[in-house]
């Protein structure tokens, strides 16, 4: 997805009423000293050689932190090394903006109130996190310099997506399910998977079915099984047809029914899982 690069601008106040976002990838970037907002400030850090300083404690930042900076907190960025790329997302977003949140739901501000109170500024996402909120910054960074239809009107969903979504990855790090209701959530998806491998298992189509954040499904499927979720359906999906296959369907309908979008696709996916073609394999079962 094409990621807009905003030139680095040190102006500390907001233009907008409600919020700003910037790409910023800085080569030979200057420290900025040490200031405060009066707004908040979301920053998702991608690559760079740097030291954060937010009231008064430092924290190294490796790819993937995401930091949040309350109104009236100071801080700094200190570059170490200039010659490697300096980037990240700047998201600001108003006090007033996110009091009209608050109105609509509590859960839109879970995050902001806890850094204020725990004073607890950094953050380390997983790599299915830090790419879910990437995309979405990079999807709304796009909206934002286009003139589509729709435009307004998309732009204050992807918003509101993107502050929810921040809200429950946290929530849900900070309030981690116990073993038992892990492997109890894990059950019950791979259950559901195993009984609808002709539908749509997609992870924005489990996520509507079990009411669970889409990429912490995907990181579930990894941590039990060691693949990932497009893995694992896939395995099970040949093997279903094998299955079909030795009860006397024909190929083609074998993997129409389940969900190869052609016979070359199944074909390939067949042969890098058996080491054979699925002719091959009815062949090898006729003569045992």
């Amino acid at each position: 997805m094409k990621r807009i690069r905003s030139d680095f601008n040190s102006r500390q106040y907001m233009l907008a009423e409600d919020f700003e976002l910037y790409y910023y990838s800085d080569v030979n970037f200057q420290n900025v000293g040490s200031h405060s907002h009066a707004y908040y400030e979301v920053y998702l850090f991608s690559e760079g050689c740097v030291d954060m300083v937010i009231d008064g404690k430092t924290c190294s930042l490796r790819a993937g932190d995401m930091i949040i900076v309350p109104p009236q907190t100071m801080h700094r960025a200190i570059i170490k090394n200039r010659e490697v790329p300096y980037q990240r997302f700047v998201f600001w977003v108003s006090k007033d903006y996110c009091e009209r949140l608050s109105k609509e739901s509590e859960d839109y501000l879970y995050l902001f109130r806890h850094a204020e109170k725990e004073k607890e500024y950094v953050y380390h996402l997983n790599l299915l996190d830090f790419n879910g909120i990437r995309g979405k910054l990079s999807a709304l960074l796009e909206e934002l310099h286009t003139n589509r239809f729709g435009r307004d009107t998309q732009i204050d969903l992807s918003v509101r997506d993107l502050v929810l979504t921040l809200n429950r990855m946290i929530y849900q790090q900070k309030h981690p399910m116990t073993r038992r209701e892990n492997l109890s959530s894990y059950q019950a998806i791979t259950e559901y998977i195993s009984n609808h491998l002709e539908e749509d298992l997609s992870l924005d189509a489990l996520s509507r079915e079990f009411y669970l954040n889409k990429y912490y499904i995907g990181h579930l499927i990894q941590e039990n099984t060691g693949v990932s979720l497009h893995q694992y359906i896939l395995k099970k999906r040949l093997a279903a047809c094998c299955d079909a296959m030795l009860g006397g369907q024909s190929i083609g309908s074998c993997c129409a029914r389940y969900g190869f979008l052609n016979y070359s696709s199944f074909y390939r996916a067949f042969r890098k899982e058996y080491a054979m073609s699925p002719s091959e394999f009815l062949q090898n079962r006729s003569n045992q």
